[in-house]
């Protein structure tokens, strides 16, 4: 026999969102106690989707052995497509290679080019997304859907209200990203004034691997930092 679905009241539901609450700092504290000893490292972000044969893939994978080459580490989304590129990259160009998983219902899963001890899940995406901001040097941001769109914001507007360190955002792909920097400029700053232009400093438009590096690299040494902090 069928068993009759059971409707939640509102008390077992906002006591369930108090338990809930032991499973998200369980994630926050894992997530400090391993992500505190990666070094210095820049986030790769962008599409779940795209295909080991697509160009950007293979770029993707090209800028994160850049990344290691000079000194840092790479962290992704752990999941297939530009995420895996980027952890291939770095993994076979010997570096630091973090996967922040995400348990979803279609498209994630874990690729294998992340180190065996730096492979996180995660159940909620704003634990996880205080992983990326938290500990990158930077944001390179290749292209994707909604989820890249999601993370790109949401490292610019911390860095624009200042709640982290002014760090270089750079989106790769001309040919994608240009719609949106132009709708951007016209719309948010000339239309409307929405934001500032000194706003838009904080994004980079490039189209090779080595533009990637020599944004990084110049804004470490104007600011007198270096990869191996």
């Amino acid at each position: 026999m069928r068993k009759e679905q059971h409707h939640k009241g509102w008390n077992e539901i906002k006591t369930n969102d108090s338990w809930a609450i032991f499973k998200i700092m369980g994630e926050f504290v894992n997530g400090y106690e391993k992500l505190s000893k990666i070094g210095p490292c820049v986030s790769i972000f962008g599409s779940a989707r795209t295909k080991p044969d697509h160009k950007y893939y293979k770029l993707a994978e090209k800028v994160a052995n850049k990344i290691v080459e000079a000194g840092y580490g790479v962290i992704t989304g752990g999941g297939p497509g530009i995420m895996e590129a980027g952890n291939k990259g770095a993994h076979l160009g010997g570096g630091t290679s973090v996967g922040l998983n995400i348990e979803l219902p279609f498209e994630q899963h874990d690729n294998p080019y992340i180190d065996s001890d730096k492979n996180l899940d995660f159940d909620y995406f704003f634990v996880r997304k205080v992983m990326f901001v938290k500990y990158s040097q930077g944001f390179v941001v290749m292209p994707g859907g909604f989820g890249t769109l999601d993370e790109l914001f949401e490292a610019i507007t911390l860095i624009q209200t200042h709640k982290i360190g002014k760090f270089p955002i750079i989106l790769v792909g001309t040919d994608f990203w240009s719609g949106l920097m132009d709708w951007v400029k016209k719309t948010l700053l000339d239309g409307f004034a929405n934001i500032s232009e000194k706003d838009l400093d904080l994004i980079h438009l490039v189209d090779t691997e080595d533009e990637v590096i020599s944004i990084l690299e110049n804004f470490y040494k104007e600011s007198g930092l270096s990869p191996n902090f």
